[in-house]
C-alpha cells in the first residue's frame, strides 16, 4: 500500500498530465477529419442547405447505406461504378431536400408518432422495404404456410440474428433498412399532402375531349430555311446575345457549370495481349477434348466455373452456336472470341429433351430454413397416402391446395412450366423425372436442397418441344491489357499532357497528332458523371478548382486515361457565347434571321399557288389534322400551324399570315373544319379512362414541382473536395 500511494504523491500531476494530452490528440484529430473540423477552419459539409450543413460523414454513412441495400432489393445484382455514382448523386439530392422538407414539416405539424414507427416495421401492414426484406434469396418473413407477410416472424428473426450472422453483416443490412422506412415516411407523408390534392376539374376534361374530337383539314406550302443561301444571313455576337435575351427560359440555368475538352488515351490490349489467352487455350485444348472429368478440368482451367446446364438451338446464344451444337460427342470447337472472352466449349452429352414441361407436385417438406418441421418417416408415410388417394381417383388440385407445403404452387393446384434452362435450377431428382419422363407419369421422389427438403408427389401434365438437347462444357480466358499495355497508354497521356501546359498548345496538339477531341459540357459541382466519359467525380472536382484553359493532370479510369481542359466556367443565369457553343446557337439565329426574311419576302402573297412558285415550293395538303396532338401528319411538330388551324377566329378558305415554326416557314389555307362523332357511352368511357390518366400524371408531377420549387428557392452551397 505504501508503494502505490508513493506512486500516486510522486506521479499523480505527471499521470493527470498525459491523460489530459491524450484527450486533447484525440479531440484534435477528430476535429481534423470529422464533425469539429469546422472549429479549425475546414468546412465539412457537402453543401450547405440555407446554411443548415449536410455533413461529410452523414452524406458517406448515408451512401454505405445505400450500397449496403442495393444488393438486397435488386436480386443479388452488385453495383457497379456508373450505378454507385448514380446512387451518390441521388444520395446527396434525396438529402438536400429532406432537409427542405423538414423545415416545412416541422411548419405544418407533420411527423411520425411512436406509435407509427412501431407499425411500420413491425405491424400487419409494415412498410413494403420491411415485408420484402430478403436472407439469401428468400423472403424471411413469409409465413411457409400461408405465403403470407408475417409480422410475428420479425421479433424472433431479431432474436436470432447474432447467430445467423455471427459476422454482423445481417445486422447491418436489417438496421440500415429500419433506418431507411422511419427517417422517409415523414418526408413521404410530405410528399403524399401533395400528390393527394391534386383535382382534375371536370371544364378541363371537357375540353380535352372536345380537343381530341377537333378535325381539319388544310393545304399549305412551306419554304425551308435552307431555301435561303447561309451566306446570306450573317450572324455576329451581338445578335446571338439579342436572341438568347429573347429567349431567356431556354438559355438560362440555375446552376454554375463547367465544360471541358478532354482526350482519352485507351489502353486496348496488344498483339501480345491476344496471344496470350489463345496460346494458351490451344495447349490444353487436346486434353480437353480427352478428359473425362470434365467439371474439374473446367475449373482448375477456366475463369468461369462449370455449369452443369442444359441448352437447345432455341436457347444457346452464341455466334458459334451452329459449329458447337454440330460437333460430335467429346468434340472441342475454339479457341473462338466471344463477349470480351477466348473460349473453348466441348460438347459432352446430347438428347432428346422437351423445350419445355408442364407439372403438378404435392410437397411434404421435412425442413424448412435448416430447421426440422416433420419427421421424415411421418412425411413418407403423409405423401404416399396422398399418392394413393390420388391414384383411387381423389382430386391432384384439391389434394395440393389442401396439404402441400409449396406455397408458389399450392394455390395453382401444385402447377409449375420449366424450360430447358432451368433445368439445372431444380433439384436433380425433381428435374430428372419431368424431363427424362413422359407425359402421364407420376412418381414419388425425396428432395434435399434450402427451400423444398422433403418428398415431392409429382405428375407431368405435358411435354413440349421435344428436341436435341446439348450439355456444353465451356473454358474461358479473358482477354485484357498487362501492365506493360497500361503502362504505354499512361506513357501516352503522360506525354501529352506534360508538353502541352496551355489552352492554345493542347488545341494544336490534338490537330498535329490527329487526336479525337471530346466534349463533356454543363457539368455542374454536384455531378458525379460526365457525358461521353461516365463516373468522374475526381475530374468534376478538378474542374471546379481549375482555372479557364487550365490543362488538367492525367485522370485514371477504367481501362483508359484522360487530359482535359476546362473550355468554359458558366456562372447561373444568362448562357454565355463560347467557342464550343457558338456554332448551334449561330445555326438558331441563322434559322431565326431566315424565318424573318421569308416571312417579309412573301407577306403580301394573296394565293398559295404565288407563293409556292415564287419560293420553288409545291402546294401540299395535310389531312386529318387534330386539335389535341401536337404533331401533325406529314408536318412534324407545328403547334403554330396547328394553333392557326383551329383558331375560329381565321376563316377557311383564306391564306394565313407567314407562320414560323422550327425548320421553316408555314402559309396554310383551312379547307374545312369538323368534329368527330362519338357514340355517348364509348365518349363517356374514354373520358373516365383519360380522367384517370390526368389524375396520375399530375399527382405524379406534383411532387416533383414541389422538390423543384423548395429547391429553386433555396440557397445551396456545395464543397467540391468533399464529395
Amino acid at each position: 500500500m505504501a508503494v502505490i500511494q508513493k506512486i500516486r504523491t510522486k506521479y499523480g500531476k505527471l499521470a493527470g498530465g498525459i491523460i489530459a494530452l491524450a484527450l486533447v490528440g484525440f479531440i484534435l484529430m477528430d476535429a481534423a477529419s470529422g464533425r469539429f473540423g469546422d472549429l479549425f477552419g475546414r468546412n465539412t459539409s457537402v453543401a450547405k442547405v440555407n446554411g443548415d450543413k449536410i455533413d461529410v460523414r452523414d452524406y458517406s454513412l448515408r451512401v454505405k447505406e445505400i450500397e449496403t441495400l442495393y444488393p438486397l432489393y435488386s436480386r443479388g445484382k452488385t453495383m457497379d461504378d456508373a450505378t454507385r455514382a448514380q446512387m451518390s448523386e441521388e444520395t446527396l439530392k434525396q438529402m438536400i431536400y429532406e432537409t427542405l422538407a423538414k423545415k416545412q414539416c416541422e411548419k405544418l405539424g407533420i411527423g411520425t408518432t411512436k406509435e407509427e414507427e412501431k407499425d411500420l416495421v413491425y405491424g400487419q401492414n409494415a412498410d413494403p422495404m420491411i415485408q420484402q426484406f430478403q436472407l439469401q434469396g428468400t423472403n424471411i418473413f413469409m409465413n411457409q404456410e400461408t405465403g403470407q407477410f408475417d409480422p410475428q416472424i420479425i421479433k424472433e428473426f431479431e432474436k436470432q440474428i447474432s447467430k445467423i450472422d455471427p459476422s454482423g453483416k445481417v445486422q447491418e443490412q436489417w438496421d440500415y433498412v429500419k433506418a431507411y422506412v422511419l427517417r422517409n415516411h415523414t418526408i413521404n407523408k410530405f410528399n403524399t399532402l401533395f400528390s393527394k390534392a391534386t383535382y382534375l376539374p371536370q371544364f378541363l376534361l371537357k375540353q380535352t375531349a372536345t380537343d381530341q374530337g377537333s378535325m381539319a383539314n388544310i393545304t399549305y406550302v412551306k419554304i425551308p430555311y435552307s431555301s435561303v443561301n447561309d451566306n446570306e444571313v450573317k450572324v455576329t455576337d451581338d445578335d446571338i446575345k439579342a436572341f438568347m435575351q429573347k429567349h431567356a427560359a431556354s438559355f438560362s440555368d440555375d446552376n454554375d457549370t463547367r465544360s471541358i475538352d478532354f482526350v482519352s488515351f485507351d489502353v486496348k490490349p496488344s498483339k501480345e495481349d491476344t496471344a496470350r489467352p489463345l496460346d494458351a487455350l490451344k495447349q490444353i485444348k487436346s486434353d480437353f477434348a480427352a478428359t473425362k472429368d470434365n467439371e474439374n478440368f473446367v475449373n482448375n482451367k477456366s475463369e468461369d466455373k462449370f455449369e452443369k446446364s442444359w441448352v437447345n438451338k432455341r436457347t444457346f446464344m452464341s455466334s458459334a452456336s451452329d459449329s458447337i451444337l454440330s460437333l460430335p460427342l467429346n468434340g472441342v470447337y475454339g479457341p473462338y472470341f466471344e463477349n470480351n472472352f477466348y473460349k473453348l466449349t466441348k460438347l459432352i452429352e446430347k438428347k432428346d429433351m422437351p423445350d419445355s414441361v408442364k407439372c403438378r407436385h404435392i410437397l411434404i417438406r421435412t425442413k424448412a430454413q435448416g430447421k426440422d418441421v416433420l419427421p421424415d418417416s411421418v412425411a413418407k408415410q403423409r405423401i404416399d397416402s396422398i399418392a394413393t388417394a390420388i391414384k383411387n381417383g381423389a382430386d391432384f388440385s384439391a389434394l395440393a391446395a389442401k396439404y402441400s407445403d409449396d406455397p408458389g404452387s399450392s394455390k395453382k393446384g401444385g402447377e409449375y412450366t420449366f424450360s430447358v434452362p432451368q433445368r439445372t435450377s431444380l433439384s436433380k431428382e425433381f428435374s430428372d423425372f419431368i424431363f427424362d419422363g413422359k407425359t402421364g407419369e407420376k412418381k414419388t421422389v425425396h428432395v434435399e436442397n434450402d427451400n423444398y427438403t422433403g418428398y415431392h408427389y409429382i405428375e407431368i401434365l405435358d411435354q413440349k418441344g421435344m428436341a436435341p438437347a446439348y450439355q456444353l462444357a465451356t473454358i474461358t480466358k479473358s482477354l485484357y491489357p498487362d501492365q506493360n499495355t497500361v503502362n504505354a497508354a499512361f506513357a501516352k497521356a503522360s506525354a501529352f499532357a506534360g508538353k502541352n501546359t496551355t489552352a492554345q498548345a493542347f488545341d494544336d496538339a490534338i490537330k498535329k497528332e490527329n487526336l479525337s477531341k471530346r466534349i463533356g459540357e454543363s457539368v455542374k459541382v454536384n455531378d458525379f458523371t460526365i457525358q461521353g466519359i461516365g463516373p468522374a467525380r475526381e475530374i468534376i472536382r478538378w474542374m471546379y478548382e481549375a482555372k479557364l484553359g487550365e490543362i488538367s493532370p492525367v485522370f485514371t479510369l477504367d481501362n483508359r486515361f484522360v487530359v482535359a481542359k476546362l473550355a468554359s466556367i458558366q456562372e447561373k443565369g444568362l448562357m454565355a457565347i463560347t467557342a464550343t457553343n457558338r456554332p448551334q446557337l449561330e445555326a438558331m439565329v441563322k434559322a431565326d434571321k431566315k424565318g424573318e426574311y421569308l416571312m417579309n419576302k412573301y407577306k403580301s402573297a394573296t394565293s398559295l399557288e404565288s407563293i409556292a412558285q415564287g419560293a420553288g415550293q409545291q402546294v401540299q395538303h395535310a389531312d386529318s389534322i387534330n386539335l389535341g396532338a401536337s404533331f401533325a401528319p406529314n408536318l412534324g411538330f407545328v403547334p403554330k400551324v396547328i394553333g392557326y388551324t383551329f383558331d375560329p377566329s381565321f376563316a377557311t378558305n383564306k391564306v394565313s399570315p407567314p407562320i414560323k415554326e422550327q425548320e421553316g416557314v408555314f402559309f396554310i389555307m383551312v379547307n374545312n373544319r369538323w368534329n368527330k362523332t362519338t357514340d355517348p357511352k364509348a365518349l363517356e368511357s374514354a373520358m373516365a379512362q383519360q380522367k384517370m390518366i390526368m389524375e396520375m400524371q399530375m399527382r405524379n408531377g406534383g411532387t416533383q414541382a414541389i422538390q423543384d420549387a423548395l429547391l429553386k428557392g433555396a440557397s445551396i452551397k456545395y464543397t467540391p473536395n468533399n464529395l
